[in-house]
């Protein structure tokens, strides 16, 4: 099998890289940076720099989509900001498939999948229909019991660790508490 995994940083892919070589994909396996919804841009790049490293310890085929289309971001967000996590998997996954497609994989996956802090079982149905209407599986697997372990790893490799999501959303939330 031929998996491109799309990864949000570099931490959440340290634990989901390390199964998933473990499991034997180190032959097929490709990762994926592609994260619209970063804010601020240095924020972006900081998660970038650290995916990077990364991917440079592990030697894996690594991708990129490092662009910063904020203003489309917003404009999508905008009107509904509580639908905001939908069109930001859905976004991250549709182009994490067209990737996939142009370089001939068979699946594709998420470090997001990783995250206690994300909506599981959305990801996985987003993940199911987009793999499917373009032709492809929908690699699921529950990392979230690897979660603090690959923190931990992360932190001893010296990766950047972010503090937030990653959009503008919630980084408010994460300094006024908001109750959603």
């Amino acid at each position: 099998m031929k998996l491109l995994l799309h990864c949000c940083c570099g931490p959440c892919s340290v634990a989901v890289a390390r199964a998933l070589l473990m499991e034997g994909l180190d032959e097929g396996l490709s990762c994926y940076f592609n994260n619209p919804n970063i804010h601020p841009y240095t924020e972006h790049q900081a998660r970038l720099t650290a995916w990077r490293e990364l991917m440079t310890h592990y030697k894996l085929p690594a991708y990129e989509d490092a662009s910063y289309p904020l203003e489309q971001w917003l404009r999508a967000v905008a009107d509904e900001p509580a639908e905001r996590c939908d069109y930001c998997y859905s976004n991250r996954l549709e182009q994490t498939a067209a990737k996939a497609a142009e370089l001939g994989c068979d699946a594709i996956s998420t470090t997001l999948l990783i995250s206690p802090y994300q909506q599981h079982q959305r990801l996985r149905e987003l993940g199911e229909e987009i793999a499917n209407r373009c032709g492809l599986s929908f690699f699921y697997r529950d990392w979230r019991p690897h979660f603090r372990a690959g923190q931990a790893a992360a932190r001893e490799m010296g990766l950047y660790m972010q503090k937030y999501c990653g959009c503008i959303y919630s980084e408010k939330e994460r300094y006024c508490k908001i109750n959603a």
